[in-house]
């Protein structure tokens, strides 16, 4: 990340991990504020900037490149699921994470598909929104319950099993579908008995070979291949 997207005073002292730093998108100014002092109360997370509207995140995700966005859906101009594509588009790597109030069959979709790797209802507990920063920060995944539910249930009824293609490796199909049970790289490795380093190389190489920039929109492409039964998960 260049230098000029940090906060001055965002640099860890010597043996700690660096700081997490969020781009905040939202139009309302009281939940960005509450929402920035939550996140500012934690030690490894800063918020590098705020953003009222798609085309203001764009412009700020552009300039900071921050490692996580908290996205809202509903805003005047382009919403969140326009902003969502373009950033991705740009940044790839970047973690959305979706926080809103909204949790309709076509935004969820809209924006998991768009290449958010979470989505969250903002009734979510002060726990949850800081343990999904740092797992979407992370490339995992995190998912609201009732989001989580309906993602299962339509590709329960819309995946058709299709043989594994050669595009993924026997161990990268093998790692997807652990991931795909929301298993932490750490979990991952020692299920599998490999290193955490070598679980990151393999995911960053599935992504690589399915053009997606998330967990969660590897695991939604292995569902719609058949390669991942949503039953197992």
């Amino acid at each position: 990340m260049p230098d000029s997207a940090r906060d001055p005073d965002s640099a860890p002292e010597p043996g700690l991990p660096r700081r997490i730093s969020l781009l905040l998108v939202d139009d309302h100014p009281v939940v960005r504020k509450g929402t920035r002092e939550l996140l500012e109360g934690e030690d490894d997370l800063y918020v590098a900037g705020e953003a009222a509207s798609g085309e203001e995140a764009i412009a700020q995700a552009r300039a900071l490149r921050p490692d996580v966005i908290l996205m809202d859906v509903s805003m005047p101009g382009m919403n969140g699921i326009e902003a969502t594509r373009a950033i991705k588009a740009e940044q790839p790597r970047v973690g959305v994470l979706v926080l809103t109030s909204y949790d309709d069959d076509a935004y969820v979709f809209a924006l998991l598909e768009a290449g958010a790797a979470g989505y969250l209802l903002k009734n979510t507990s002060e726990d949850d929104l800081l343990g999904a920063v740092r797992a979407v920060a992370a490339g995992e995944s995190a998912l609201h319950p009732s989001v989580a539910r309906k993602v299962l249930e339509r590709f329960s009824a819309a995946a058709q099993p299709t043989p594994p293609e050669d595009s993924l490796s026997p161990r990268e199909l093998e790692v997807l579908r652990v991931a795909a049970t929301g298993r932490t790289n750490k979990e991952i490795a020692r299920d599998l008995d490999i290193s955490p380093r070598t679980v990151q190389v393999h995911l960053a190489n599935i992504f690589s070979k399915l053009g997606v920039g998330s967990r969660t929109e590897a695991v939604l492409y292995g569902i719609k291949r058949g390669w991942i039964d949503p039953k197992m998960l």
